[in-house]
Parts: C-alpha cells; sequence; structure tokens
C-alpha cells in the first residue's frame, strides 16, 4: 500500500504513461484535464437525454434543474455586472465557471486530483482572461482604453501619484485572481490530508482508548469535507463574478 508521507505530496504531478516524441515529453500525468472535460460533458449530455416518448423534458428533472439553475446564476453575473451588452460574453463566462467549479469538486474526490491546486492552471486561466478582457477594451475604446489609469476630476499633480498606482493595481488583476483560487483550493486540501492523516495513525496504534478517540479527527474532517466543498463553489463563483466587474470596467471604462 502506498503511503503519502507529506500532505503536499497529493500535489505531486505524476506521469502516468511516458510518451517521447521528436525529443518532446506529451506523457499523459495525473493532472490533465481529460477527466474535468470528460464529467462535464457527461453531466450537460444528461440534460438532452431523451425520455421514453422520445421528446426532451418538458418538466426539468433534477439534473436538468441544477444545470438551469448554474445558467441562471451565470446568466444574473453577466446581466447584473455587466449589462444587456455582456450576455455575447456568455459562452465564456459560463464555459469558466462550470470548469473551475467542476474542476475543484473533482478534487474532492478521494484518489482524484485537483487541477485548481495549481498555480500555472489558475494563472493560466486568469491570465487569458485578463488579456481578451485587454482586447475587447482596445477595441471598443481604441487609445482612451488609458483612461482606466486615471481617475476622472483628477488634477496633474494628484495625477502622478494616482496614475502609478492604478497601473500596478491593474497589472496585478490575474496574480490576484489566480493565487486566490491556488491558495484556497491548495489550503484546504492540505488541512484535508493532515486531519485524514492524524486519524489513520490514530487507527494504527492499537490502543482501545486511541481507536475510540480517532473518531474526533474523522468528524471534523466530515466537517471540513462539507466546508470544502462549499469553498469549491464560493471560490468559482468569485473567479467568475471578478472576471465580470472586469469586462464591466473594459466595456464602460469606470
Amino acid at each position: 500500500m502506498l503511503f503519502l508521507f507529506s500532505p503536499l505530496e497529493q500535489f505531486s504531478i505524476l506521469p502516468l504513461n511516458k510518451i517521447l516524441f521528436l525529443g518532446f515529453d506529451f506523457s499523459i500525468t495525473n493532472s490533465v484535464f481529460i477527466l474535468t472535460f470528460g464529467f462535464s460533458c457527461f453531466f450537460f449530455a444528461l440534460c438532452s437525454l431523451k425520455s421514453a416518448k422520445n421528446s426532451f423534458y418538458v418538466v426539468p428533472n433534477r439534473i436538468q434543474f441544477l444545470v438551469e439553475m448554474i445558467y441562471d446564476v451565470v446568466y444574473g453575473l453577466i446581466n447584473d455586472n455587466v449589462g444587456s451588452v455582456g450576455k455575447a460574453f456568455f459562452p465564456y463566462i459560463f464555459t469558466l465557471f462550470t470548469f473551475i467549479l467542476i474542476s475543484n469538486i473533482i478534487g474532492l474526490v478521494p484518489y482524484s486530483f485537483t487541477v485548481t491546486s495549481h498555480l500555472i492552471v489558475t494563472f493560466a486561466l486568469a491570465l487569458m482572461t485578463f488579456i481578451g478582457i485587454n482586447l475587447v477594451c482596445l477595441r471598443e475604446h481604441g487609445i482612451n482604453f488609458l483612461s482606466l489609469f486615471l481617475p476622472p476630476g483628477s488634477s496633474i499633480l494628484l495625477a502622478l501619484l494616482l496614475v502609478p498606482i492604478e497601473f500596478v493595481s491593474y497589472i496585478f488583476r490575474p496574480i490576484s485572481l489566480s493565487v486566490r483560487l491556488f491558495a484556497n483550493m491548495m489550503a484546504g486540501h492540505t488541512l484535508l490530508k493532515v486531519i485524514a492523516g492524524f486519524a489513520w495513525s490514530m487507527l494504527l496504534v492499537g490502543s482501545s482508548l486511541i481507536l475510540a478517540a480517532h473518531t474526533i479527527p474523522l468528524s471534523i474532517l466530515v466537517v471540513l469535507m462539507l466546508l470544502e466543498l462549499a469553498v469549491a463553489v464560493i471560490q468559482a463563483y468569485v473567479f467568475t463574478i471578478l472576471t465580470c466587474i472586469y469586462i464591466n470596467d473594459a466595456i464602460h471604462l469606470h
């Protein structure tokens, strides 16, 4: 049986098979997105299954209700933060939200892998969003894009102080987005592993008293699992709503 000697070993990227081609490594690892992509396709495909009468469900079943609820949440975020012009970005925002949400939830399954616990993954999502928002802003406003760094009504002397601050704050947007998601997922899963390892160690001691006491960390572990499930949903929501706010800034310039 394989034991993890460190709570951080669960984040190690391990090759499942070795594939080398022309000097490049195409090995499939435990961090691939195939599981998230496959589960997402399966989950949404269930919504389009036909009933026994060879027609789509008019009254939503449980899975359809869940997907429609996700749809309404994302649509509400875009409508409240961006307005009617934000509907053009709905496919991207919906895909971003569902990908982060499903990736976070899959990470709670034992022996699975949390792709959002790696900074390179979350930073790639944040950087992709940041570049897209800047392209939209340049398309909509051109050179007026620079007014993002200068609050209206500012004097020249005040602008010398505010522009560098606003510029640094703007550049750090993808960093804050990625670090927030990465840190929450990594910290939560590390804590789960520490509590689970502690309970397992108590179970192996052999003492009847300690054997009975190991139910305490197990009870804490159940509560933490529920807390991590809430964190998985909240972090996907936070990432999405901040993206909507940044899109609103890009379209309306403050």
